[in-house]
């Protein structure tokens, strides 16, 4: 019988991010989960059908763990120019880099799905739902862009978050800021760089 406690199974899934990480896919046993949750073995059997659910699940919980509702809140608030727009991406970035061993998992579910149709469809589904989201939050706050310019962002940002975590002595950080600069300056071109008279925004080090 498979059990419910929805705290348990988080923290479950927490572990398999974890061992994702650091073992790959093929490293990830429900034994491995048990010992990186400092739970009982055979835990994690009783909370998940089989390896192809927890796979399906721990992608799932990188993204519930990347929402953030008050950045999302913040987000509708300051200058609508391509200095905030800025502002926004370097936090993205920062944001994603600090939960590194949920993108690093995501590239091992990625990778894994190549060679599972299931796992793919899952993660087609909950990725589109992600760049849907982004694309109709930045309509709602109103800041320069369309849906193209949203997706051509959140592209390149994550490439550039996988630079960062995977080789992160192939740019400086001052590189990697400048390169944020540099994206924004170019597919907003043409939309007004600051308002007058406008105070820097504090960064909150996240975004959606």
């Amino acid at each position: 019988m498979v059990r419910r406690n929805p705290e348990r199974r988080a923290a479950l899934l927490d572990a398999a991010i974890e061992v994702l990480a650091a073992e790959g896919a093929r490293g990830l046993t429900f034994r491995a989960v048990d010992q990186q949750a400092g739970v009982p073995v055979g835990t994690t059997s009783n909370y998940f059908a089989g390896r192809d659910e927890i796979l399906k699940r721990a992608g799932e919980r990188v993204y519930e763990r990347l929402v953030d509702e008050a950045v999302i809140a913040d987000g509708l608030a300051g200058p609508k120019d391509r200095a905030r727009v800025a502002e926004l991406m370097h936090a993205l970035v920062d944001r994603v880099a600090a939960f590194p061993t949920g993108f690093l998992a995501l590239l091992e579910l990625r990778l894994e799905a190549t060679r599972r149709p299931e796992l793919r469809d899952v993660l087609t589904r909950r990725i589109r739902e992600d760049v849907d989201f982004n694309v109709g939050y930045h309509t709602k706050t109103g800041l320069p862009g369309d849906g193209t310019t949203v997706v051509l962002l959140w592209l390149a940002l994550n490439w550039l978050i996988m630079e960062r975590l995977t080789l992160p002595d192939l740019f400086t950080g001052e590189q990697r800021h400048d390169l944020v600069e540099a994206l924004v300056d170019r597919l907003l071109a043409g939309q007004p760089a600051a308002v007058v008279g406008r105070k820097a925004a504090d960064s909150t080090g996240s975004a959606p």
